[in-house]
């Protein structure tokens, strides 16, 4: 594949992620966010402590990117051929154990960086789980990572070695298929790892969030406590899975520690993503963007390669050029994200017509997870999946002076 394919695979990749980008986001239910000044929410103290913490920890995770992708370029540059040459005569055991072996190098180089940002966590009362825990839940991590990674490389070798011209166009209809399965089965398969969930016994708020779902007319699934307490102190929720496996999951020091009205609006914001059917909305845009992606992630590989592709030598290429698309393309959806939580918000102040409480849940939540309510532009444009603090509680406001 000539040099001149690399610009093409490109143009494609940005054209194929704004195109599904455009063709995706949510065209209506949309509030436009009031302006506010964040200075009238929140203290000086409020303001200065999130932007002390997090202005050094987006430094720490950008630096541990770069990490991660220079041991990436390191490994394809120089394999470690006395490891990788005893694989070659059995290239998809080869790849299956190259993969997992690249997986937890990743972990060790990363490691550094992470426990340093925890360690700040810590300080801040972000993080309450202890070090022996938390290396527990790496090691689960490291596990799980090596066995996706094995069968990823496994696959990566057998695709590159049946369509040596063309691997990325089934590589392109595993990604996909992985999406689904990924969503299908996390909160039933992994997410028990990490954490117990519990169904949300019979009692107010699981009156509260059957009468929500009546209203907005949602098969809001099952709905569990999950014991976040154990490893921080954020508060949170989110909606994961399909078919039986969809569930509305409240972390337990959100239920704890926050009004009843005010779980109510983050219970409304998590049912206006099912009402939305967001998750195939996601599943969608992968769908759209992966044969772009994999293009593009083969063209990558095939000019930074310096062994085969199609044997556990040329694994470390191709994970390299799937972190690159994969970074770019990561941006892309982001950019979709953001208005589409942005609906969901709309959605949980229409449900439950209460701006106030929706106002104060917006503010206790940004001094609770020491969120910057107004992050660096360019910052938040690449990397965050949310709209800020200071919209959300424009949208609550402008809702209010409807």
């Amino acid at each position: 594949m000539g040099r001149s394919r690399l610009p093409l695979a490109i143009a494609v990749a940005v054209a194929a992620a704004a195109a599904a980008t455009l063709l995706l986001r949510p065209r209506s239910g949309l509030i436009e966010p009031a302006p506010v000044d964040v200075r009238q929410y929140f203290t000086a103290f409020q303001l200065e402590r999130p932007q002390d913490f997090r202005s050094l920890q987006r430094i720490l995770g950008l630096t541990g990117l770069g990490v991660g992708i220079g041991t990436l370029g390191v490994l394809a540059w120089r394999p470690p051929q006395r490891v990788l040459g005893r694989l070659q005569a059995r290239p998809l055991v080869g790849g299956a154990v190259a993969g997992a072996g690249i997986s937890l190098v990743l972990v060790v180089t990363g490691l550094p960086i992470s426990a340093w940002m925890r360690q700040r966590s810590l300080d801040v009362g972000l993080s309450t789980q202890a070090w022996p825990d938390w290396a527990l839940d790496v090691v689960k991590s490291a596990g799980i990572g090596a066995v996706t990674a094995a069968i990823g490389g496994l696959a990566a070798v057998a695709l590159v070695r049946r369509f040596p011209r063309n691997w990325w166009v089934p590589g392109a209809v595993l990604v996909i298929a992985y999406g689904v399965v990924t969503i299908w089965l996390y909160p039933i398969v992994i997410d028990p790892v990490f954490n117990r969930f519990d169904k949300l016994k019979p009692g107010q708020l699981r009156t509260d969030v059957l009468e929500l779902a009546q209203r907005a007319g949602v098969d809001v699934g099952e709905v569990y406590r999950i014991d976040a307490s154990r490893r921080t102190s954020a508060a949170n929720a989110y909606v994961i899975g399909l078919g039986h496996s969809k569930r509305v999951v409240l972390y337990d020091n959100l239920i704890d520690g926050f009004p009843r009205d005010e779980v109510r609006v983050v219970v409304a914001h998590e049912l206006g993503h099912q009402k939305h059917n967001d998750l195939w909305r996601g599943l969608a845009w992968l769908a759209l963007v992966a044969p772009a992606g994999t293009f593009l992630t083969q063209t990558l590989a095939q000019r930074i390669a310096r062994r085969e592709l199609g044997t556990p030598a040329g694994l470390p290429a191709i994970a390299l050029a799937v972190s690159l698309a994969g970074l770019g393309l990561g941006m892309a959806s982001n950019a979709l994200s953001r208005p589409v939580e942005a609906r969901a918000d709309s959605f949980a102040l229409q449900l439950t017509r209460d701006p106030t409480d929706f106002v104060k849940f917006e503010r206790r939540i940004a001094i609770r997870n020491i969120s910057d309510p107004d992050p660096p532009r360019l910052f938040h444009v690449l990397f965050d999946t949310h709209p800020t603090d200071r919209e959300r509680i424009g949208i609550g406001e402008a809702f209010r002076s409807k």
